[in-house]
């Protein structure tokens, strides 16, 4: 009997590599991390809170997965993400989550929707107040992450600068604020402490990534991106 190979496990096989790749919930971070821009190993490790040999293992199983590519700067190595699909399939997982793990049930309600039960803003009402210049965008990443793209007209406060950065923001207008994605806690922290302090806050319904994978209009530092 001749051995043949069976094309679509062969198939399958392939894409549980990157199933696999996707098994770790530091690597599932990273990914979040890549997506705001290119970005170096230490900076990675950095805002990820994990030891540089932990962050280049992940981004080396990520890359194999075909999830990142990567390219050298100097001494330094840049990982960006392979494409905006990743986005897609981080998206995906999330929704799957959501609507069929009752520990990610239990944990959106006990900790993202008590700190924040209105319905976040959507990318289109965003763009159309932005538009009309009804609103206040507040980027609550860090400087780096800013100026390696934003929405457009964004103020770049870090979460932890806000408390003493205030006067920065109009009291006038709306605030709306975003960070890397849609669980991405410093902007529901930021949402919170505004509130507080009587600003009219709210937050985008995900981050920067998704806002420009959508193909809406970004800036950077250096202008339009």
């Amino acid at each position: 009997m001749s051995s043949q190979i069976n094309p679509s496990l062969a198939m399958f096989e392939q894409l549980a590599k990157v199933a696999r790749a996707l098994g770790h919930p530091h690597r599932l971070m990273v990914l979040q991390l890549v997506g705001q821009s290119e970005t170096a190993v230490e900076d990675i490790a950095a805002r990820a809170a994990i030891s540089m040999a932990n962050a280049s293992q992940h981004l080396q199983r990520l890359r194999q997965a075909g999830l990142v590519t990567s390219r050298k700067q100097g001494q330094k190595v840049l990982y960006r993400l392979a494409d905006d699909t990743v986005l897609s399939l981080l998206a995906a997982l999330r929704d799957i989550g959501e609507r069929n793990l009752a520990d990610v049930q239990q944990l959106i309600q006990s900790y993202f929707r008590q700190r924040d039960s209105l319905e976040p803003v959507s990318r289109a009402e965003l763009a159309r107040r932005i538009r009309h210049r009804q609103v206040t965008v507040l980027d609550v990443r860090s400087e780096q992450e800013f100026a390696a793209g934003h929405l457009p007209g964004a103020i770049n406060i870090p979460v932890n600068e806000l408390r003493r950065r205030l006067n920065e923001l109009p009291r006038s207008q709306q605030v709306v604020a975003y960070c890397r994605g849609a669980y991405c806690v410093f902007s529901y922290e930021a949402v919170a402490q505004l509130r507080s302090r009587g600003f009219e806050a709210y937050r985008l319904e995900d981050g920067y990534p998704e806002w420009k994978a959508a193909g809406m209009a970004v800036e950077s530092d250096g202008g339009p991106v």
